[in-house]
């Protein structure tokens, strides 16, 4: 799964004139416009992943472009199904199958609600280069959102539930939510939030609870449940989820080092 979850960070760059911020952070604002709209979570996770396997594929062709282009909406999704199966010979077959059918339910109907106010400040919120006691900060040109970083890590931990035998709605929901905090607090890299000492834990604590007081009463105590996960390794859901974020902090620096390296060779040899 390595190389899919390698290509899934490069959606945080794939950018269109409807989707200028990246595909990464439309389906973060997407996904969040569906919870509040009442979507069941689980029927979302499987949906959000496969639009995002086949946008691995086909970019920002998506349902709506394909519309907008004439296509009628067996012939679009027939479409899309092509491009999800194209991107996932590496993933579980009982999972690909479930995602199969995720995708042949779009009916292409939008969501109530509008996202949450909090959405478009992950969107705008960077997350910090690697960072270090008494060395100057790595700074990444054109870095990630908060938003691209929780998208990525929720479809990332669908991918990686069969491995750890985990339900994959639960590291889906907690991975979207992981990064309330950085709502209202920049993100100054881990030597920052040790610098921060005892004061971070109660201020990320309170930020999270403001935000999550922003939320339809049921679905905060979704996202609350879903986020226990968060601070252990000790159950599926947690190892699938931890997973998930450790493989985007890593691949997301090595989709920086591939960018760095590029030769003209690459693109008419290789």
């Amino acid at each position: 799964l390595r190389p899919l979850v390698g290509e899934l960070m490069d959606l945080k760059r794939v950018r269109t004139p409807d989707q200028p911020d990246g595909i990464a952070a439309h389906g973060f604002r997407r996904a969040w416009a569906a919870l509040v709209s009442g979507v069941d979570p689980t029927t979302l996770a499987l949906r959000e992943t496969a639009l995002a396997l086949t946008a691995v594929r086909l970019g920002g062709i998506d349902l709506d472009v394909l519309t907008q282009a004439g296509l009628p909406h067996e012939r679009a999704l027939q479409a899309l199904r092509r491009g999800l199966d194209a991107a996932t010979g590496s993933v579980d077959p009982t999972l690909r199958e479930r995602l199969n059918q995720a995708l042949a339910g779009l009916d292409g109907s939008t969501p109530h609600q509008p996202p949450p106010a909090f959405v478009e400040r992950l969107v705008l919120q960077p997350r910090a280069g690697p960072t270090c006691a008494n060395k100057a900060r790595v700074v990444l040109p054109d870095g990630e959102s908060h938003a691209d970083h929780c998208y990525v890590v929720a479809v990332a931990s669908v991918l990686v539930s069969p491995l750890f035998g985990a339900d994959p709605t639960v590291p889906f929901v907690a991975a979207l939510s992981h990064h309330f905090f950085n709502v209202v607090l920049p993100d100054a890299g881990d030597y920052g939030d040790r610098l921060l000492g005892e004061d971070v834990a109660p201020m990320v604590a309170r930020i999270t609870e403001q935000v999550l007081g922003t939320l339809p009463g049921p679905l905060a105590e979704r996202v609350r449940e879903a986020r226990k996960i968060l601070p252990h390794t000790d159950s599926p859901e947690a190892r699938a989820f931890h997973a998930a974020d450790t493989m985007d902090r890593v691949l997301e620096m090595e989709a920086h080092a591939r960018a760095a390296g590029f030769t003209l060779r690459q693109a008419l040899e290789d």
